[in-house]
């Protein structure tokens, strides 16, 4: 048997014992489950001081955290230790962004307002400001922090950041499909199932808090 699949049937065989039964969908949880079990990132004890591992395990969970904290025993420390969905999000880069298609996008909606998205303009300044000042909020993908505030070199006619909000919530596969269709050269999907696009004037991470008018906690 491959060593790869020996692990997951053992990891999930752990879960199926030792997960706690009330409360617990496994229905809906057991692969994501299994596979956070396997990466070892759910498996530690919250007490008095804390829980060492709540902010791994709710990254690997993604937005199943609220729904499957209770299988590996840590809702009790989702207040403190896990934001709600809407406060975690991941970003990652473009392979091929099209920043003439995306500017276009921009250019045609200022006249005819867009069906089916919103459109965020920040100042750059503000865009990093606004990320370094909101550090509750944890930022997944192969970006480890948030941006620190950098103006040097900017000026006052430095073109704003301008990201798109699609209206309806998206998985991240279609949220990273439709911000590739649009040209932009980052996506941002928030762990509400929100999806932000950002253009190649974006110096940080776009807008800090969801903003899909159809896709609310």
């Amino acid at each position: 048997m491959p060593r790869g699949l020996a692990l997951f049937l053992v990891a999930a065989a752990t879960w199926a014992v030792a997960s706690p039964a009330d409360g617990c969908n496994k229905a809906l949880c057991a692969s994501d489950v299994s596979k956070c079990l396997l990466q070892e990132v759910c498996q530690c004890e919250a007490n008095h001081a804390g829980c060492p591992c709540c902010q791994e395990c709710a990254f690997c969970l993604g937005n199943l955290w609220e729904s499957c904290c209770e299988c590996v025993g840590l809702c009790d420390e989702r207040p403190a230790s896990a934001p709600r969905s809407a406060q975690r999000s991941s970003m990652h880069n473009l392979v091929s962004p099209v920043p003439s298609l995306f500017r276009a996008l921009m250019a045609i909606s200022d006249n005819d307002p867009p069906v089916g998205w919103s459109i965020l303009t920040l100042p750059v300044e503000e865009e990093l400001r606004q990320n370094h000042a909101d550090t509750s909020h944890l930022l997944l993908g192969p970006h480890t922090g948030l941006a620190s505030p950098d103006t040097e070199g900017l000026n006052a006619t430095a073109p704003p950041c301008q990201a798109i909000f699609f209206n309806e919530c998206l998985s991240m596969s279609r949220c990273r499909a439709a911000c590739q269709s649009v040209g932009a050269w980052r996506y941002r999907w928030f762990h509400n199932a929100c999806c932000q696009c950002l253009g190649p004037d974006c110096r940080g991470y776009g807008g800090a808090q969801a903003q899909c008018s159809n896709c609310r906690e």
